[in-house]
């Protein structure tokens, strides 16, 4: 006969004495799929039998895929979980994948350094698409659609100036730094072409700001006779008895 094992309670020295702290406890690969999750892949390396640490594998993805269910129609979601997996392993795991195996190598490499674009103009406040519209231009054939873009260029030339300048401009000065900005390609400073007028692009310019600051202010109620327009409700009119 099996002899019952007699339970013997436990002091309350050795309990706090073996407490476990997360200061004590091995550092997470990936802190959001927990501790227990970390033990599995942990008793996954440990197998020695390769056919039961594919078993095991496959285990721990679908239940890191059901600790994630909102990803699960999201496009490679499968690829990025076998990922992980490797990377929680320390890559110690050998198992078959179904994607290529993420390698510590390829996780740590740097992307390159991205240069940011430094443009200086001289007129800024035409910014650098009005440059790159006139490098574009400059290498279009002469004709009728070369000619409608520059003239494009040149009105916005001229909605941008009034713009950030606030003030009436001359074409002839908008032909003059048209002239400029495309090194000499674009010359309609002795030409009869006539833009379109001040007070239009100014009237354009102003109807632009309005309409983004009217949709940036939060307009009060309006009250009528002195009421709120919400309702309100019958018992709240009602007078105490």
């Amino acid at each position: 006969m099996i002899k019952e094992k007699k339970y013997s309670k436990e002091s309350a020295h050795d309990v706090v004495f073996n407490l476990e702290y997360n200061s004590e406890r091995p550092h997470l690969m990936i802190p959001e799929y927990g501790r227990h999750l970390q033990k599995l892949i942990n008793q996954a390396v440990a197998v020695e039998d390769r056919v039961e640490r594919n078993k095991m594998a496959k285990y721990i993805i679908q239940v890191m895929g059901n600790l994630n269910p909102h990803l699960r129609d999201v496009l490679d979601f499968q690829h990025k979980l076998w990922d992980q997996l490797f990377v929680m392993s320390d890559f110690k795991l050998d198992v078959d994948s179904p994607y290529p195996i993420l390698s510590r190598e390829v996780l740590q490499m740097k992307p390159d350094k991205l240069e940011y674009p430094q443009a200086f103009p001289k007129y800024r406040f035409y910014g650098n698409n009005i440059k790159y519209m006139i490098d574009v231009a400059n290498k279009w054939e002469d004709g009728d659609l070369k000619s409608a873009l520059i003239k494009v260029i040149a009105n916005h030339m001229k909605k941008s100036y009034l713009s950030w300048n606030k003030d009436t401009v001359k074409d002839d000065v908008i032909f003059e730094h048209l002239y400029e900005l495309s090194d000499g390609k674009i010359n309609l400073i002795d030409s009869s072409e006539e833009l379109i007028s001040t007070n239009d692009l100014m009237r354009t310019n102003q109807r632009i700001s309005n309409k983004i600051s009217t949709t940036s202010v939060i307009k009060p109620k309006i009250m009528k006779k002195g009421k709120p327009t919400n309702p309100v409700h019958k018992n709240q009119s009602r007078k105490p008895q």
